[in-house]
């Protein structure tokens, strides 16, 4: 992807984001121990790019995507769209919406398609009349590559791949500004990941779509973002663009991330 979409004012804002979860509590019920998730991590992401988020399992880059959505209360910083602070005392904003990693757990069985897909939609009292919220489910369905008669199947119907087509139609439902995905690729099988990442970049494309895009496979992060964040232990130990990241990383824990990467045709 080119930056040539990168725009010089933020879309989104992290600063010093911290994350605390108690760990023990005493006699009382008062929190006596803390595991650190977020260790004050910062960062910014412009419109129409594509941030990736890397590092290890356990290092917190989930908790970060959860935690900027508002599924999670954050322990201290702040959150800013637009230059304004995110307020999360009401729930989740819906101009940032989440593609989660399992696309067998993140859908509800006992929904349809079309009503997982609507369900959004009903939340924020878009598309009032049913006709025209089934005419939205119908045209998010053609978007993501599936077909208008599947919206009356159940999840169980599908395949692992075509799950996550309907989390990402979900996803868009509101038309957010901004989409983070947890590692949206890493439970499916390696030839359905190609798929996913290319219907990924083609709607980024069509609709001016931003994401932050967590993953572990630093090999499709590389094809698919403008720039990189590398975490480990709960904070962001180096960012830059993805080619100079890749071909000059400043890093020993960078280094040792593109080190285990698996070479095609090793000597």
């Amino acid at each position: 992807m080119s930056d040539s979409s990168v725009k010089k004012q933020p879309l989104l804002s992290v600063r010093e984001l911290k994350k605390h979860f108690v760990t023990k509590k005493s006699f009382w019920g008062k929190p006596v121990e803390y595991s650190c998730a977020l260790n004050g991590i910062s960062f910014d992401i412009y419109p129409g790019e594509t941030l990736g988020l890397v590092g290890e399992s356990g290092c917190g880059k989930t908790t970060a995507g959860r935690t900027i959505m508002g599924l999670y209360k954050p322990t201290s910083g702040k959150v800013f769209l637009h230059g304004q602070v995110m307020d999360y005392s009401k729930g989740p904003d819906s101009r940032i919406q989440m593609i989660f990693q399992d696309p067998y757990a993140s859908l509800n069985p006992r929904l349809t398609v079309g009503e997982i897909i609507s369900e959004p939609m009903e939340i924020k009292g878009l598309y009032s009349q049913p006709g025209e919220r089934q005419k939205r489910v119908e045209q998010l369905l053609d978007m993501v590559g599936l077909s208008r008669e599947q919206a009356n199947r159940f999840p169980h119907e599908f395949s692992g791949g075509q799950r996550q087509r309907v989390g990402i139609a979900r996803a868009l439902a509101v038309s957010p500004e901004l989409i983070i995905c947890d590692e949206p690729i890493s439970a499916l099988d390696v030839s359905i990941q190609a798929q996913i990442v290319n219907l990924m970049s083609q709607l980024q494309k069509e609709l001016g779509l931003t994401y932050l895009f967590i993953a572990h496979d630093l090999a499709m992060v590389r094809y698919i973002s403008n720039r990189v964040a590398v975490m480990n232990m709960g904070s962001i130990v180096e960012l830059n663009d993805a080619d100079e990241l890749y071909s000059n990383p400043q890093h020993e824990y960078t280094r040792k991330l593109l080190a285990a990467i698996p070479e095609p045709y090793p000597e």
